[in-house]
């Protein structure tokens, strides 16, 4: 049996720049493998997981946060009036209750 030859570990960039030799020079698969001593399955996974990922290249943190921070304020917002609805149920109930006591009522 022959032995296997030392497993390669390449670099994120490494890795996008083998991808983007195939992809935007049109260095086909087989030559990219052999050049860098890769498997064709190994070579299609990186591809794979590069398209998977590829829209968090467009995220945009500062839209993302003032997404979240407008959230946060309208959850803020409807939190101070449900507390305020609260309060105010309170001070009626405590009306009532006390209206009640004053003319008899059950």
């Amino acid at each position: 049996m022959a032995d296997k030859a030392p497993r390669r570990h390449f670099s994120p960039q490494d890795k996008v720049a083998i991808l983007k030799r195939h992809l935007l020079e049109g260095v086909p698969v087989s030559n990219l493998c052999d050049q860098f001593g890769i498997n064709p399955t190994v070579f299609y996974f990186w591809q794979r997981v590069l398209f998977e990922n590829a829209h968090l290249s467009f995220d945009n943190p500062r839209k993302t946060k003032t997404v979240e921070n407008t959230q946060q304020r309208k959850i803020q917002l409807l939190e101070a009036k449900i507390q305020r609805k609260n309060e105010v149920m309170a001070e009626l109930m405590e009306a009532l209750t006390q209206e009640k006591k004053r003319t008899g009522e059950p």
